[in-house]
């Protein structure tokens, strides 16, 4: 381990009696309204009583760390609660923005490097949750991996393509039950959306249009200038990890046009005032990976599985001014899939910054809902899971439901954990969805049409653009040493 690296001495509190979880808790008009609304869905036992990953002993409570609690990490825990996990260890570099998780969770033992907590808690947990940054996923992944953990990783799985590769091969070594939170493929919707178009309820599908409102983040901005005293809650240099270093900033200067962006539509003007933590990562190339990042696994992850797409041949991107360190406003990406068997080649077009695909005509005047995904094929069009043809969506209303629905993100992990099948968003499944999102930003960033070789991982075209797939680690990080 670089001895350059910050290792802060773990801060624990005794683990009094455990706190309780918390409880489980037509017209034709009047049709296509419905259609864009359904489119907008305790002890702690050693491991080697528990056996091998993923087969704990009868009655047991799978220990779960949590690393990145204070954000989304906090409302995602208490689902992974709710699932069945005990909640044994927190670990945030930020002490007063994780103070929420600590108090609901006092038991738990506190960590503020990820690295302190794997040595400590050894065979103390089972399972861990990371909701870090994106610039930390792999990292933090790998290391977890490596000791046998059960992992689930906040989506996007990587930062970068090539650590993409390294988190999959690790997860298939370490046999373990791993799980990213994008949507749920295996949902009732979801799975019906796979139903008719295995059925062929709209034909051959050609395209796919998808769209998101994202960014609710500032985005298209260059960093501001000066530098802000660090809070004494938060390890900055731990925060920063590998990517460059940078001065702490804590909120934007007065009249910054980045506070501007609260106006649009969704914006969520608190979280603008913070320049990169807390949440305001997502638009900085260095930390996040933008809102084709954020939200590109979540809505390519039923077409992918619907349509049995693999990795794209070819990827393509207009966008609004893309400046050196962000991500731009709006952006369209355009990814061509090779045809697969007997199915036809796919173009899916991505749309964000509240860009969206022209209005289908079937739509007879209705607008598009503010996020979804559209299916083109050859017989007719699918919005979400809803044929637009009302003819169509008679005919097929009585086909028969085959595929399984599950419990979702949370119950899905917790069932592969304890020897059940596979999350829906395993690893290896989550990896192609990343990479492809990946591979759309750099196709933003050069501004370039990219032709891509999967087996190679390489572009054969610009092969300037390959510099994007492996970028740097700083500060004396790396992940062979992790």
């Amino acid at each position: 381990m670089n001895p350059n690296i910050p290792r802060p001495l773990p801060h624990r509190t005794a683990p009094p009696s455990p706190a309780p979880l918390l409880p489980d808790a037509c017209t034709r008009r009047r049709f296509l309204r419905q259609a864009a609304a359904a489119s907008a869905a305790l002890t702690l036992i050693p491991r080697h009583v528990l056996g091998a990953p993923g087969t704990p002993a009868p009655n047991s409570r799978l220990q779960l760390a949590g690393v990145g609690v204070g954000g989304v990490g906090f409302s995602q825990l208490q689902a992974c609660a709710r699932a069945g996990f005990h909640i044994a260890a927190l670990c945030d570099v930020d002490d007063a923005y994780a103070k929420k998780a600590y108090d609901r969770w006092p038991q738990a033992r506190r960590y503020r490097d990820f690295r302190d907590l794997l040595q400590a808690e050894g065979d103390r947990i089972d399972a861990l949750y990371c909701a870090t940054p994106d610039h930390t996923h792999a990292l933090i992944t790998v290391a977890a991996l490596r000791r046998k953990k059960h992992v689930c990783c906040v989506k996007p799985l990587t930062r970068t393509v090539h650590e993409s590769r390294v988190v999959v091969a690790e997860a298939q070594k370490a046999g373990v039950a791993t799980q990213v939170t994008a949507a749920a493929n295996t949902s009732d919707t979801a799975c019906r959306s796979c139903e008719l178009i295995a059925a062929g309820a709209i034909g051959p599908v050609r395209e796919v249009h998808i769209w998101s409102s994202r960014p609710l983040w500032p985005q298209g901005m260059q960093r501001p200038p000066g530098e802000d005293p660090v809070p004494a809650s938060l390890d900055w240099k731990l925060w920063l990890g590998p990517a460059p270093a940078r001065p702490y900033k804590k909120q934007w200067p007065q009249g910054h046009y980045a506070l501007a962006q609260a106006n649009l539509p969704g914006g969520k003007a608190p979280s603008y005032s913070a320049v990169y933590h807390p949440w305001n990562f997502r638009g900085w190339w260095d930390f996040g990976t933008g809102a084709l990042g954020d939200m590109g696994c979540h809505w390519l992850n039923t077409p992918f599985r619907a349509l049995q797409l693999d990795h794209p041949a070819r990827i393509r991107a207009t966008s609004t001014k893309v400046p050196p360190e962000t991500a731009p406003l709006a952006s369209i990406v355009t990814f061509d899939f090779p045809a697969r068997a007997s199915r036809p080649s796919v173009r899916v077009v991505w749309h964000d910054g509240g860009l969206q695909p022209p209005c289908p005509s079937e739509m007879d005047g209705q607008p598009l809902p503010e996020e979804g995904t559209l299916y083109v094929g050859d017989e007719g069009k699918m919005l979400g899971a809803t044929l637009l043809s009302p003819a169509r969506a008679k005919q097929f209303e009585s086909l028969p439901r085959t595929l399984e629905r599950r419990g979702g993100t949370w119950a899905e992990w917790h069932q592969a954990c304890q020897g059940g099948p596979k999350a829906g968003c395993h690893f290896a499944w989550a990896g192609l969805l990343n990479e492809t999102v990946l591979l759309g930003n750099i196709a933003i960033r050069t501004g370039k049409h990219l032709e891509w070789n999967a087996p190679r991982m390489a572009f054969t075209s610009p092969q300037d653009a390959n510099a994007h797939l492996q970028p740097p680690y700083h500060n004396g990080w790396s992940l062979d040493s992790i």
